[in-house]
């Protein structure tokens, strides 16, 4: 589900508890090593995913925060801030010529630059997180 959080939203803060869990505490975070990835460059939004004022010329940003049972892609547009919720359940990730991550029939795509080679780190910690949830132990994580 698509959010607007540029303000408090206790619409988004109801959802994301129910569907991927509060966030971790601080004790938690810290010994994850960080429940947060450094910034992503968006190179493509679904067409659903995409706000109506998108701006294509800048440079979008985005980045992924990590919860109990599912993930937070944070992504801003122009002043406007948005969040996407994304249980593991749902949650595919595809490593091609972009990184991509998928759910419901929606998609983002990052680039593979220095930020993603930086990021790489993370999404491995995010697939097992992933991967321990569901408990699929017959992938090797």
């Amino acid at each position: 589900m698509l959010f607007n959080t540029s303000y408090t939203n206790k619409e988004y803060t109801k959802e994301s508890a129910n569907m991927v869990g509060k966030a971790y505490t601080y004790f938690e975070k810290i010994k994850m090593g960080g429940n947060g990835s450094s910034r992503l460059i968006i190179e493509e939004l679904s067409p659903n995913l995409e706000p109506k004022n998108m701006q294509k010329t800048a440079i979008n940003y985005a980045n992924i925060e990590l919860r109990p049972m599912g993930i937070i892609i944070h992504f801003a547009n122009r002043l406007d801030r948005y969040s996407w919720i994304i249980p593991y359940y749902r949650l595919v990730s595809y490593s091609n010529l972009a990184f991509s991550i998928h759910s419901n029939g929606n998609f983002i795509k990052f680039n593979k630059n220095k930020n993603y080679r930086n990021n790489k780190k993370f999404i491995n910690k995010m697939i097992k997180l992933k991967i321990n949830q569901l408990k699929l132990g017959y992938y090797d994580a």
